[in-house]
């Protein structure tokens, strides 16, 4: 059974005026005169933010907006907190509230970061002597003591976030909320904000969170939206929303590379079209079609680093061949070469090769990092003498959640002895 609701967002949509640069006025006056008002306030130039959104938030629960930019999450942050009314629908939201949505929002640049404290504290309804008892945990908080009394203007936006996060969560609101806004925070602050939302979960809080993190989406959250062009596409479980909207990142990068790799035509690429796509050889045995696929063998161009690739040639040797070598390399996007092998390397031993024929390549598990790769695939002689030659001419992304760096995503396991206390990650 549902429990009493902290924030009631039913049926909400949110649409702007889109005013562009031909349409501008001068005055009210000269457009009335000139009869441009109308034409500049044309139906076609509103942009739909939110459309027909509802969703209910459990007090005491913490609740997680995901989607690519623009799809509508702050704007539905700005609803709810009071800073935006949306053109239709309601929002009822439950308890005091404290918003962290944009950087130095509320924030008088010319004063000091002191004078900021106590003029956002009274914003967010606090008395002074309030503030007051809260001011050295604030300033401590945002590890500021050496800058409190200098003008806002001379922060770094990490200084900013600090300080923006400590007084939103020191006026003791019973509903937060977050924008992406921990994305400009100090590497070594962000876990403080993240330990200190953990505090707001345990102490029942209500929190609205919005982020691309999407790990710390799905460890901190009870349920999650996921919004796209304005609209709720999924809304559930932490895990089954955030596979949904992975998924649909993948089939949307999925079509870009499919309708750039349609385009080319390897029977007409030269070595003179382009530093990144190019081809040689003298044709004997030549490589017609070549496609990328899954384990399963379904045509793909965005891969997990988990999962396995099949790569297929179509090749066609117009006459009998006894000397021949099929090759692949993969080279990240700084052309560093990640892999290569051939059959030659791998002591596999030509006899005959004549005719329309075809050459499989399956590996059993990428193991990269994120990002995007380049494919060379080549046939042939033993002593190098190309064939067919393909530089650069397809290409795979790998879309990943781990953080790691470097080329590749290697196997591995951590270990501690008994003198090391340390908090192993939250399972996916």
């Amino acid at each position: 059974m549902a429990g009493p609701l902290a924030i009631d967002v039913a049926h909400v949509s949110r649409v702007y005026q889109k005013y562009s640069a031909k349409h501008r006025f001068q005055t009210f006056k000269s457009a009335l005169l000139k009869g441009d008002l109308f034409r500049s306030l044309r139906s076609d130039e509103l942009v739909t933010a939110l459309n027909d959104v509802s969703l209910r938030v459990e007090k005491g629960k913490t609740f997680g907006l995901i989607g690519e930019n623009g799809s509508g999450k702050s704007t539905l942050l700005k609803v709810v907190s009071g800073i935006a009314k949306p053109t239709s629908g309601t929002v009822t939201v439950r308890g005091k509230i404290s918003a962290l949505i944009e950087l130095g929002a509320g924030f008088h640049p010319e004063i000091s970061g002191r004078e900021n404290v106590f003029i956002n504290g009274i914003m967010l309804g606090l008395s002074k002597k309030e503030i007051s008892d809260k001011f050295d945990e604030i300033v401590r908080f945002a590890e500021l003591e050496d800058f409190i009394d200098a003008p806002v203007k001379t922060y770094s936006s990490g200084m900013y976030m600090r300080l923006g996060f400590s007084v939103a969560i020191n006026v003791n609101p019973d509903v937060l909320l977050i924008d992406e806004i921990l994305a400009v925070g100090d590497a070594s602050f962000v876990p403080k904000c993240l330990d200190r939302i953990d505090d707001f979960r345990r102490r029942k809080k209500t929190i609205l969170f919005v982020s691309h993190d999407l790990a710390t989406v799905e460890k901190i959250c009870d349920r999650v939206a996921w919004l796209k062009n304005g609209r709720v596409q999924a809304l559930g479980e932490p895990k089954r929303v955030i596979d949904r909207y992975l998924q649909d990142i993948a089939d949307k990068k999925e079509g870009e590379f499919r309708k750039k790799q349609e385009g080319v035509d390897i029977e007409h690429v030269t070595a003179e079209e382009g530093r990144r796509e190019a081809r040689w050889g003298k044709r004997g045995v030549e490589i017609t079609r070549v496609t990328l696929k899954d384990a399963a063998g379904r045509p793909k161009h965005v891969f997990s680093p988990e999962e396995g690739m099949r790569i297929d040639l179509e090749v066609n040797a117009r006459e009998p061949q006894k000397d021949f070598v099929f090759g692949i390399g993969v080279f990240n996007s700084q052309g560093i070469s990640c892999y290569g092998t051939n059959t030659a390397l791998e002591a596999f031993r030509p006899v005959r090769i004549d005719g329309r024929a075809k050459v499989v390549c399956r590996i059993k598990r990428l193991n990269l990092i994120n990002g995007t790769y380049y494919l060379d695939i080549a046939v042939h002689k033993a002593d190098g003498t190309p064939y067919d030659y393909h530089r650069n001419l397809y290409t795979f992304l790998v879309a990943s959640r781990h953080k790691d760096v470097g080329v590749a995503r290697l196997d591995h396991r951590w270990g501690f002895s008994s003198r090391i206390h340390i908090k192993p990650p939250q399972k996916r």
